[in-house]
């Protein structure tokens, strides 16, 4: 299989007509191989539009829907970013390659040692692996100027955005399925924030995510 045809195609066929014309994530995307990342099963599939199964319920996104959050997030190259959910490693690389130092949190071991392996057979540096819960954010390297969170919140918890730095942006996926919505949050002051719905989409949720209460009648 030609990968770096399919990478072309996936840019010009899903990316770009996803109103995704930002030059540093088109290149970002262009010269990093997703089929690296992708579990070995479906590494032909890498470029598909589509949902790929990493195992315990978690998945890599669809190509355009991580092309529109990466460009969402207006990264510049000194950022400090925090990703939560490392998964294949796919969108660290993304991330180191358009900001300064990233800080990325997984949950799952496995998932961590495995995303370790490949960045380092990359030749990425400027990426700190930890494991951890980060459903609520991770306030070890707080303030971020960039926090890309990599599964769906059922209920967007408000000390997640609190760790951005004043000026700082995120992403995230809000809401549960079939009904979630890709919010941009911007920290503009110490205690004033913008939020904007960006698109509906639909993801499996983040592991340990906060849920909203229940009634019980």
């Amino acid at each position: 299989m030609d990968f770096a045809e399919a990478r072309q195609k996936m840019l010009d066929q899903q990316v770009r007509p996803w109103e995704v014309l930002d030059p540093r994530v088109l290149e970002a995307m262009a010269r990093t191989p997703r089929e690296h990342y992708a579990p070995e099963a479906y590494r032909k599939l890498a470029y598909a539009d589509m949902c790929l199964p990493l195992g315990r319920g978690q998945v890599m996104m669809p190509p355009k829907l991580e092309a529109r959050l990466l460009q969402a997030l207006d990264i510049e190259p000194k950022d400090r970013i925090l990703e939560i959910g490392t998964g294949s490693g796919y969108v660290t690389a993304l991330l180191a390659s358009l900001g300064g130092h990233v800080y990325s949190v997984e949950m799952i071991p496995e998932f961590q040692a495995r995303a370790a392996e490949k960045l380092a057979e990359a030749g990425i540096r400027n990426v700190t692996l930890e494991v951890g819960d980060a459903a609520r954010g991770w306030t070890r390297h707080a303030p971020y100027d960039v926090i890309f969170v990599g599964g769906s919140l059922p209920l967007f918890p408000d000390d997640i955005r609190a760790q951005l730095a004043p000026g700082g942006r995120m992403v995230a996926i809000v809401g549960q399925s079939p009904a979630m919505e890709a919010r941009r949050i911007v920290r503009l002051a110490r205690d004033n924030w913008s939020e904007t719905s960006l698109f509906e989409t639909d993801l499996p949720p983040l592991i340990n995510a906060p849920e909203p209460p229940r009634f019980v009648f």
